[in-house]
């Protein structure tokens, strides 16, 4: 269950459930199951992208001035400082990246909706009886 409060924690939630979800698509039963799980997957790869851009933010604003950066306690070296940024610029880059992936899915998810999947019957096997003999197929 998310916590809402407690990013480590669901983060790691979120990870075992994509773990699931690897496992569970290794083979597709119901051909019907795609379109939904195509919904979830651009919605959650939407979710990260939005996380990832947050979590980059906290090194934008003036928390990455404050002393957070090991082996800094000013936190104002020019290595802490890039250090910063870079992790900065890695974690909006990877955002920009699964915003990409979010709207691939959800494209993929538009045309899973046009295929139509229809059941196939189990053969009844040969047909015998009067039925037959009169070339009637019930």
């Amino acid at each position: 269950m998310p916590t809402f409060e407690k990013p480590s924690v669901d983060a790691d939630e979120a990870q075992q459930a994509l773990r699931g979800l690897a496992h569970a698509t290794r083979s597709i039963k119901d051909p019907q199951q795609l379109y939904p799980t195509l919904g979830s997957v651009a919605a959650a790869a939407a979710s990260m992208s939005q996380s990832l851009h947050q979590l980059a933010s906290f090194h934008d604003g003036p928390a990455r001035r404050t002393g957070w950066a090991p082996g800094d306690s000013a936190g104002d070296s020019a290595g802490a400082r890039a250090a910063s940024y870079r992790v900065s610029w890695e974690l909006h880059r990877a955002g920009e990246i699964l915003r990409y992936v979010s709207e691939a899915i959800s494209h993929a998810q538009e045309a899973e909706a046009t295929l139509v999947y229809h059941r196939e019957l189990p053969d009844p096997g040969p047909v015998t009886g009067r039925a037959a003999v009169n070339g009637i197929d019930l």
